[in-house]
């Protein structure tokens, strides 16, 4: 089920959507979140929406990166990857954006539902 959430500040939709998912996933501000990842970013040399920027700060607070299985790369959507997923913490990657997912629920500005999941980031350790 998608829960319409925008942790940014001032209420920005685009461009920010791997701060908006680790603040969600961590359960931190979005503040706190740019800071983190724009740290990891700067001293990796990188941008702060970079997979492994933002996968940098989801592995140092406990999580752990899958990759979806190839099986219906067509039909397999962020919807039936909630409903395989009731509980838990997620960040999924998606095309060309990055959702949190919390006990089966996905949280964005957007309804992002129908977007097919390339990979996953899992909390395995409460990490915050």
């Amino acid at each position: 089920m998608w829960i319409k959430y925008n942790a940014n500040p001032v209420a920005n939709r685009v461009e920010d959507c791997a701060i908006r998912a680790v603040a969600v996933a961590l359960d931190i501000s979005w503040e706190y979140a740019f800071d983190l990842i724009a740290k990891n970013a700067k001293e990796m040399g990188n941008v702060m929406h970079s997979n492994a920027v933002f996968g940098s700060v989801l592995r140092q607070h406990g999580f752990k990166r899958f990759i979806v299985p190839n099986s219906c790369p067509d039909c397999y959507s962020l919807i039936d990857f909630c409903m395989d997923n009731p509980e838990g913490v997620y960040v999924v990657g998606l095309d060309s954006h990055v959702v949190a997912v919390i006990d089966g629920n996905y949280i964005d500005t957007w309804d992002s539902g129908n977007e097919i999941p390339i990979y996953y980031w899992k909390e395995i350790e409460n990490g915050i």
